[in-house]
């Protein structure tokens, strides 16, 4: 019975919201979870109360799962009971007065602008190598616009592997990107990242032979989805990492991701606006880069103050 029900919510999410195959393998995985300790608990989704939910989270814990990922079944484990809720199957929501487990907080992780510099700017030499061999430039090339596309727009690394060819041609500064959820946003280019495009487009085109757009994609690759993976690109940014004297488990996509929110919101960014550029659905998912709002306001408080202005007070 609960197997049936949940097939019936699954089906639900995926045609009203329609969700990823990631996400909906996610939602199945959880619901399995939660399903099956009811089941061994001799109960069910239609009899189980706010004890019985309370119960499994306790469970999750004991089996030493994050907070961060315990929070993401409950949330999956709410809309299953709203559904029942809202589909007449049974009274009332269990999961209503249940806390989500605390999430410690982390701190992203993210490269000062001095560091970012320095990446870019190796990125940059390398790619200007004329005496490299025509593949090592044309990776050096295409590691430098991928660098500066990322910087410039911070989109999530899955988005900048599939980005399409037609990219190459934009003539206005501006990316149209469907992220997460199928929801879109304009996530800008910089001159410097333009300009990365245009030289990688020129040496993408002069290397591939047979009929022009036989690739969509705009990093083709040798991959089971015909573009670049984020493990390969991963690869070339430590080693150009290495190159620009950093330490290369500091440096990742993700990082430099957060390198351009952090970057943004130290230069005087309203956080809803890095909100939209990152393609955050919910403003709390932005707020980890508070931190950097609290050194802002902090250092307005302490330059513009009249108070904060006076010498030994």
């Amino acid at each position: 019975m609960s197997g049936r029900l949940a097939e019936r919510f699954l089906d639900m999410i995926a045609a009203e919201r329609g969700a990823s195959a990631n996400t909906m393998a996610a939602y199945r995985t959880d619901l399995q979870d939660y399903l099956g300790w009811l089941e061994k608990s001799g109960t069910d989704a239609l009899k189980a109360g706010a004890p019985d939910i309370r119960g499994w989270l306790s469970d999750l814990d004991q089996r030493g799962l994050a907070a961060s990922s315990a929070a993401r079944k409950l949330s999956c484990v709410r809309q299953f009971h709203r559904f029942l809720l809202s589909e007449g199957l049974r009274d009332g929501d269990p999961s209503g007065v249940i806390d989500a487990p605390r999430r410690q907080r982390v701190l992203p992780e993210y490269l000062s602008v001095q560091e970012t510099e320095r990446l870019l700017n190796a990125a940059r030499a390398a790619a200007e190598d004329v005496k490299a061999a025509m593949g090592a430039r044309f990776r050096a090339i295409r590691l430098h616009c991928l660098l500066e596309v990322l910087y410039a727009s911070g989109l999530r690394v899955s988005e900048l592997m599939a980005l399409p060819r037609s990219v190459a041609r934009l003539k206005e500064p501006v990316l149209t990107i469907r992220g997460k959820g199928g929801r879109e946003r304009l996530a800008p280019l910089s001159k410097t990242a333009m300009i990365a495009i245009a030289s990688y487009r020129e040496i993408l085109e002069a290397r591939e032979s047979g009929p022009p757009g036989r690739n969509s994609w705009l990093f083709p690759a040798d991959s089971d989805s015909g573009h670049m993976t984020r493990q390969a690109f991963a690869r070339d940014l430590k080693q150009a990492a290495q190159a620009a004297g950093l330490d290369p488990s500091r440096v990742s996509p993700h990082v430099l991701r957060h390198a351009f929110a952090s970057h943004l919101l130290q230069n005087g960014a309203d956080l809803r606006v890095v909100q939209e550029l990152l393609g955050h659905a919910d403003i709390s998912t932005t707020q980890i880069y508070t931190h950097v709002l609290s050194e802002r306001i902090s250092a307005m408080v302490r330059d513009l103050h009249p108070l904060g202005c006076r010498d030994g007070q």
